[in-house]
């Protein structure tokens, strides 16, 4: 008997499920995860689910861990301070891409160097340029390098890479590492991107490790990676880029296995984000374009998925426009106000009542701020760290915590960096109050709702006469949300092209007509035409109604809400590798390798080279993963163009697969 666990940090919650033979889920849990310490959440829920099944930590054969982590700083604009390297380009090439947003301005140092597309230097590496940059930069966390063609030729990313290492010792990412397509803005927005998230998921799987040996777990640890694809932690740890839609992937993967569907969208509610997709044939898309995550577009492949910031931890923003106002969700997860009272019920409540005695809202109302324990909090500019003393290891009001206007954005930066969490009235409040949850503080989400309730529209009236009445509101306005990313991902998918983009056709006057069943000179229908698959914890809460609103079947499979758990047991470790071959010249065929280009008088002889690197690459890696019964798939892209009524070939690129099943543990 084979026993897999699978493991999935996620926002709010830390799922553990067990999986015999991969073909049946014996026991599942949960946890809070504990951002202070994941390590706490992780193994609170493998302890729960190793009890559940009556099993010994020794009988694990496998352990694989996926996690929504990297998706969620990337959405909420969170992870270390980090400084960009960028190699033969100009200055106002760092706003292509969104190369500044990716930054938010942390440093970027814009150096002489670079090659030419057919791996020429153009430039010497201005070393001195960077020596000074380095020795006037400290608390860089991480550091991005991007040269000018470097998956053509990578010396110069490789020896500025070196240099930043020897210096500074801070781990440092190399674009032509991440992908090997050119396009080296893009390239440099997924090398920063992969440096800002390196501390944090770095400190998760290590974290996570020392778990499992602490509860005698020694099976080998797996990470999932955007593609549904296994990797080893390992390799986890220097490309956490490649965790970016870990989660989601996870859950696609569970879906399918869960249900058996050929066509369906999968959508999956966390605590901070949905995520929908399509299965067709049995399998996720995977996305042709690079994974799109928090508006940044990358180089990593992942599976097609789109992710809102829309969860049931989801901020709520009252609309006070309008006669009737309103409420909206998201993008920002907040603390729940239940959570933060059930971990700090003296100072809640006492705060909340304060707050229902006053004759006027406030605007810091149901607002409470506390340090996460753990994180690093260097670089931070006068304000930021006056805040942070002020506030201590205590859960505090903010209207006692801010008290100048000036410091909101010092709060929010500390937010962003993910050294400080808010609270606020979310979703999963509102579920307390309509008791469909009671996890957490049912009488201080009641509280904080009647506080919101109060707020005054544009007829002068109150929001909502009752905490239930805005409850309910919360909910529907989740419903009307998730519907309407459906709609649009559904719309998005279609093969024709309508004109207008799917954004506007999800909201479109017709479509929602059609979905109310419109009956008058004209009579109008709409339907999402695909069943839809329901995943996570709260799922069964909310997801009956979008089923109802878009008129299609609402599946709600068993284990749902730890989907993302089960699919990180049962997929299969992959490795691929790319390379390429160019004709500089007539008759010349040069393949670009990483220790630089080689040249052959024969096509053929360039491209079995270059096929002969990356196939002894990926398997030798898939098998240092731990990977058993290994498969290869070769793709050989070849782009050839008529010239004199002859075929003349201009490039190829050649992309290897090496996957296999992870090699179990002896019990």
């Amino acid at each position: 008997m084979a026993l897999a666990l699978g493991v999935d940090t996620g926002g709010t919650y830390t799922d553990a499920v067990l999986i015999r033979d991969e073909a049946e889920v014996i026991a599942s849990a949960k946890s809070l995860t504990t951002r202070a310490d994941l390590a706490i959440g992780v193994g609170k829920a493998i302890s729960a689910v190793l009890e559940q099944a009556a099993v010994g930590p020794e009988q694990i054969s496998m352990a694989s861990l996926s996690t929504t982590l990297a998706t969620n700083a990337l959405v909420e604009g969170q992870g270390g301070r980090v400084a960009l390297v960028y190699i033969g380009f100009k200055e106002g090439d760092l706003d292509r891409h969104g190369l500044r947003d990716a930054l938010k301005g942390d440093p970027a140092l814009v150096i002489a160097g670079g090659h030419s597309h057919a791996g020429g230097e153009t430039a010497p590496l201005d070393l001195a340029a960077l020596e000074t940059f380095l020795d006037s930069h400290k608390g860089i966390s991480g550091f991005a390098v991007a040269a000018q063609f470097a998956t053509r030729n990578p010396a110069h990313e490789l020896e500025a890479a070196r240099i930043i290492a020897e210096r500074t010792g801070a781990p440092v990412t190399c674009s032509h590492h991440l992908s090997a397509k050119l396009n080296g803005p893009k390239r440099a927005v997924t090398a920063v991107l992969n440096a800002r998230l390196i501390g944090m998921i770095d400190r998760l799987i290590g974290r996570a490790q020392d778990q499992l040996l602490t509860l005698g777990i020694t099976a080998p640890m797996m990470v999932v990676r955007g593609d549904g694809a296994l990797m080893s932690a390992e390799q986890a740890r220097e490309r956490p880029i490649e965790t970016i839609l870990s989660g989601p992937a996870a859950s696609i993967v569970g879906a399918s296995w869960l249900t058996g569907a050929e066509n369906a969208l999968v959508s999956d509610i966390g605590g901070t984000t949905t995520d929908i997709a399509v299965i067709r044939d049995g399998k996720p898309a995977i996305d042709p374009n690079g994974a799109r995550v928090g508006g940044f577009r990358t180089m990593v492949e992942a599976v097609a998925m789109r992710t809102h910031g829309l969860g049931g931890d989801s901020q709520v923003h009252v609309v006070t426009e309008g006669l009737g106002g309103g409420v909206v969700l998201g993008p920002r997860r907040v603390l729940p106000v239940s959570l933060i009272a059930a971990e700090a019920p003296d100072v809640v409540h006492a705060e909340l009542d304060k707050q229902l005695r006053a004759t006027t809202v406030g605007e810091h109302d149901t607002r409470f701020a506390r340090r996460v324990p753990g994180i690093h909090a260097e670089g931070l500019g006068a304000r930021e760290a006056v805040l942070l003393d002020r506030l201590g290891d205590q859960v505090l009001p903010l209207s006692d915590l801010l008290r100048t206007r000036l410091e909101n954005g010092a709060l929010t930066r500390l937010v962003d960096r993910g050294i400080v969490q808010v609270s606020g009235v979310t979703p999963s409040d509102a579920s307390h109050v309509l008791g469909r949850l009671n996890a957490w503080d049912a009488e201080a989400a009641r509280k904080a709702l009647e506080l919101v309730s109060r707020k005054r529209v544009g007829s002068g009236d109150v929001l909502a006469k009752m905490p239930e009445a805005l409850a309910q509101m919360i909910v529907d306005q989740l419903t009307e949300q998730t519907s309407l990313t459906l709609l649009e991902t559904a719309f998005a998918e279609e093969a024709e092209d309508f004109g207008i983009p799917p954004a506007d056709l999800a909201r479109h006057v017709l479509t929602c007509k059609g979905l109310a069943g419109h009956r008058g000179l004209l009579a109008l229908d709409a339907a999402l035409n695909v069943d839809v698959i329901g995943l996570g914890a709260s799922a069964p809460s909310y997801y009956p109604a979008v089923g109802e609103r878009l008129h299609c079947k609402m599946i709600l499979p068993e284990h749902t809400g730890v989907a993302n758990a089960i699919g990180a047991v049962v997929g299969r470790l992959t490795l691929r590798r790319a390379g390429t071959v160019t004709s500089p010249s007539e008759g010349k065929f040069r393949v670009h390798l990483e220790d630089g280009p080689q040249d052959f008088n024969d096509s053929e002889a360039a491209l079995s080279l270059l096929e002969s690197v990356l196939r002894s690459e990926a398997e030798g890696a898939v098998r240092d993963a731990g990977a058993e019964d290994i498969r290869v798939i070769v793709d050989r892209d070849i782009r050839t163009a008529r010239v004199e009524a002859q075929e003349v070939f201009v490039e190829a690129m050649i992309t290897v697969e090496a996957s296999g099943r992870p090699r179990v543990a002896a019990g």
